[in-house]
């Protein structure tokens, strides 16, 4: 219809004046129409968008819009007494105190007795705190709570505190080779990468060395952590030989110069014989690549599996003599109580314990804190 319009207009406008006049309104329906199509189209051409402010304008605008907020620092790592809440709200602590709760009779002593033995601290470790218990109180004076939980955290304490130290020393040997082991989804591998953070944040070189060659998930995971401690990283090929992969990497350790090598083994605990076959081979080729390695032979327990756990620590140190432990899960569990029948049954020296998912949440163990945070709030103290 334009276009109509537009061979009229040029029909009737004489000479030149009727060209010019239609070009002129050509051009006017041009632009009408491709506002139509940019505005159909929800986009404006450039050549049609409003012109940009100068350079003055858009600082005064960026200055004048919220700053984006930094980056958080890490939060501080989880305590144990953190670690130990449901251990003193849920689990054994929280059992004997509510023996206390209620009117006391003569079953006062085998309600005791049933709470000890059927706790994660193990039988024969709670068979020893109920004699001490029962030597050193009366009955009339079993029935005072107070009586009764010192002599508790007297016994527990001695236990904790008689355990050996902190373990293997790591600065007699460079590098301080630490074979890792333990069942699968015990946190193994996710230990080894926080032990690693642990050492590079105290300014110590590390190897990493994935010698679960059967998991191709372990092998990544390590290698992440690695990346994210600032860790050196070996791997070998897919299912090969572990004992080769942690010769290899020992070596590579060594030549490397750095202060720590932690290698990564497997824990198919299903497979008990040839997990513990395995094991002893590697042990052995570590001593080959490096004369004494490994200098520490540290085992990752769950705690969240209570008194399994104390059986896991029997197989595994009869197996390639364990000298160390970490304790993971704490904050997932109530069987905290694991810890004292594990310094009790094993007199093994409990390094670190998981007490949170972050990295910052593996922390030393200290027995006085563990004694704090076992009885906090639960007596009074």
């Amino acid at each position: 219809m334009r276009l109509h319009m537009l061979h009229i207009v040029a029909q009737e406008s004489p000479g030149g004046d009727g060209l010019f006049i239609a070009i002129l309104a050509l051009v006017l329906v041009a632009g009408a129409a491709l506002v139509w199509w940019s505005r159909r189209k929800g986009a404006v051409p450039p050549a049609l968008a409003e012109p940009e402010g100068d350079e003055e304008g858009a600082e005064e605008l960026a200055e004048a819009e919220p700053e984006q907020p930094e980056e958080p620092l890490l939060p501080e790592g989880k305590t144990i007494s953190d670690g130990l809440a449901r251990t003193r709200s849920q689990g054994f602590m929280s059992r004997i105190a509510g023996i206390f709760k209620k009117e006391l009779d003569e079953t006062l002593e085998d309600q005791l007795e049933e709470v000890l033995l059927t706790s994660d601290i193990g039988i024969k470790t709670a068979q020893k705190l109920l004699e001490k218990v029962k030597e050193q109180l009366s009955r009339s004076e079993l029935k005072d709570a107070s009586v009764v939980w010192e002599v508790l955290r007297t016994e527990i304490s001695a236990i904790l505190e008689g355990a050996p130290g902190e373990g293997p020393d790591s600065s007699q040997n460079k590098p301080h080779v630490v074979a890792v082991v333990g069942v699968n989804g015990t946190g193994k591998t996710t230990s080894v990468g926080k032990l690693a953070w642990l050492d590079t944040e105290a300014g110590k070189s590390v190897m990493l060395v994935a010698a679960d060659t059967f998991r191709a998930a372990a092998v990544g995971q390590l290698e992440v952590w690695a990346d994210r401690a600032g860790a050196m990283f070996h791997k070998g090929a897919d299912e090969q030989d572990p004992a080769s992969v942690a010769f290899d990497g020992i070596k590579k350790g060594m030549e490397a110069g750095v202060d720590v090598v932690y290698v990564d083994t497997a824990g198919r605990l299903h497979t008990k014989k040839n997990l513990v076959e395995e094991l002893k081979k590697i042990t052995r080729v570590c001593g080959k690549a490096f004369e004494g390695a490994p200098h520490e032979i540290l085992l990752v327990l769950d705690a969240t599996t209570g008194q399994n756990a104390i059986q896991q620590a029997d197989i595994f140190s009869e197996a390639v003599g364990v000298n160390s432990i970490v304790l993971t899960k704490l904050d997932g569990t109530a069987k905290g109580g694991v810890v004292i029948g594990i310094c009790d049954s094993f007199r093994i020296p409990v390094k670190y314990i998981g007490c949170g998912e972050q990295k910052q949440d593996l922390q030393p163990f200290s027995a006085g804190d563990f004694i704090d945070g076992l009885f906090e709030g639960v007596t009074g103290h």
